[in-house]
């Protein structure tokens, strides 16, 4: 069955206009082409849509419910055409878990002040590649390599580790802790999106562990003091939570923040995007 949007169209507007001769005008084309590609649809469908006298044209019971299905079908058909060529007037990054930190509002306020043209987003994906792959945004925060060659990345900068722990917890006193001091407790990591795993610690001092999939959960669970987590320090900045502290981890090696994007269709503001950052945590 072979149904057209153009078919779609002349029925709505044909329902809309109330006769064929005003649907004509609309559609800019013949009344005869509307009567035949009416015709078209009535036999692709196998179903009368329309009943037709001198004076009016109505929908039948059938057509009512067609012309409701066709008004959506051309309205998520006007989406598809926005959201394609929308390209150079709005940018979406995705993250997975805290964005930017501390620099995000910045990143947000002086990208207005540069970039009026482009509208910014910020779009929250807990996926391995924060959304890129899944057509939820254009470039996306990365704390770890992409590992899938359709996606190149740069790096913008770099953040320290930071233990979170609860409040109340032993280590909570200290002004930073050491990988040592956490290899005896319950880690909690993010095996999807999360940069930190157990090889971090050498052979045979490498702390047990407990996935989680959610920064809400992972905050959740270090509070009770049941488990700790080494995060980013974008974290700590983006997720302040009473009963959680955050303390460096000195002799853990930063983790770098990337910009992804797709390597065959690179958003056109990618690389305006990619200086900004680098400057702001260069600066920061």
């Amino acid at each position: 069955m072979d149904v057209e949007l153009r078919q779609l169209r002349c029925l709505v507007a044909i329902v809309d206009e109330g006769t064929f001769t005003d649907a004509a005008i609309v559609l800019g084309v013949s009344q005869a082409a509307v009567s035949r590609t009416l015709a078209s649809l009535e036999r692709a469908l196998g179903v009368r849509l329309l009943r037709r006298t001198s004076r009016e044209v109505s929908p039948t019971a059938t057509g009512l419910r067609v012309v409701a299905h066709a008004r959506r079908v051309l309205g998520e058909v006007e989406d598809l055409v926005r959201e394609a060529t929308s390209g150079h007037t709005s940018l979406r990054i995705g993250y997975a878990w805290s964005a930017l930190g501390r620099h995000t509002l910045a990143f947000q306020r002086r990208w207005a002040e540069r970039h009026p043209e482009t509208d910014l987003q910020l779009v929250r994906v807990n996926s391995a590649t924060a959304g890129l792959a899944e057509g939820a945004c254009d470039l996306a925060v990365v704390r770890r390599p992409p590992d899938d060659r359709r996606f190149d990345s740069a790096i913008v900068g770099l953040e320290r580790r930071l233990c979170a722990m609860a409040a109340d917890d032993p280590l909570a006193g200290r002004r930073s802790v050491r990988l040592a001091d956490i290899s005896g407790r319950i880690l909690l990591i993010d095996r999807r999106t999360g940069t930190t795993t157990r090889e971090l610690w050498p052979p045979g001092s490498r702390p047990a562990t407990e996935d989680t999939h959610d920064i809400d959960d992972w905050l959740t669970l270090i509070s009770t003091g049941r488990c700790v987590g080494i995060t980013a320090e974008s974290t700590a900045h983006q997720y302040p939570r009473p009963g959680v502290v955050y303390r460096p981890v000195r002799d853990a090696e930063p983790i770098a923040v990337r910009l992804a994007w797709w390597r065959d269709d690179p958003h056109p503001a990618t690389q305006p995007a990619i200086e900004l950052l680098t400057a702001l945590y260069r600066t920061g």
